[in-house]
């Protein structure tokens, strides 16, 4: 009796039940909005010239171009005579209808009949490289400055193959135009050419003398320098 009245009735605990497991949502695929480049415009050009052109580089490669920059001619960039250093033009081939732009940083073509001397890597582009020559379409689309006012203008006569022809003319220019800076300079390929700057490098100033200067040797030929 005494061990039955000992005995203990078994204590009954109760376990909650075990929250759900926590599931994260499935990342989402980014939103992205789609629109529509917007539409070219045309740009009219200031200036529009057809002629021929031609190509330039070695031995010009890494000498310093009119601008005053290294001439690279892997890059895009032209000579032109009388366009603004700095002109953006689009250069079209008229026979393949390539096209390229390319920016004014050099002088030339100091070759008769010639409007454009294109870098390597220009010619490349619209199939001058090859033929050399190629008659093309310019149209400036943009200048730093003016195109038919202002500017500062010389005269530029070459390529003369003798040093002493050279020099014999510079002193005829410099006895005939007093008020004139006239200098002798060669070129990377040996030529020499002499520089008529007249005063305040006025372009009619610059006209005149090109229009009276009949040289023996070489071409006269009208340079815009900015």
């Amino acid at each position: 009796m005494l061990a039955g009245c000992g005995e203990k009735k078994p204590v009954q605990v109760r376990i909650p039940t075990p929250p759900p497991p926590i599931t994260e949502p499935e990342p989402q695929p980014p939103q992205i909005t789609q629109t529509a480049p917007p539409e070219a415009t045309p740009t009219s050009p200031l200036y529009v010239e057809t002629g021929t052109a031609s190509w330039y580089g070695p031995p010009y490669h890494n000498r310093r171009a009119s601008n005053g920059e290294v001439f690279d001619m892997n890059a895009l960039t032209a000579a032109h005579r009388t366009l603004p250093l700095g002109s953006i033009v689009r250069v079209t081939n008229l026979e393949t209808g390539h096209s390229v732009i390319v920016r004014i940083n050099d002088r030339g073509p100091f070759v008769t009949g010639r409007v454009i001397d294109l870098s390597l890597a220009a010619a490349k582009a619209i199939d001058v490289w090859r033929p050399g020559l190629a008659r093309v379409k310019l149209e400036v689309l943009e200048t730093p400055a003016p195109i038919l006012t202002g500017g500062r203008w010389c005269v530029q006569i070459g390529a003369i193959h003798d040093e002493q022809t050279a020099l014999d003319l510079q002193d005829r220019l410099a006895r005939m135009y007093q008020t004139a800076k006239v200098i002798d300079f060669r070129s990377p390929v040996g030529t020499w050419w002499v520089r008529v700057r007249v005063a305040d490098d006025d372009r009619a100033r610059a006209e005149e003398v090109a229009k009276n200067t009949q040289p023996l040797e070489g071409t006269v030929f009208l340079v815009r320098l900015d």
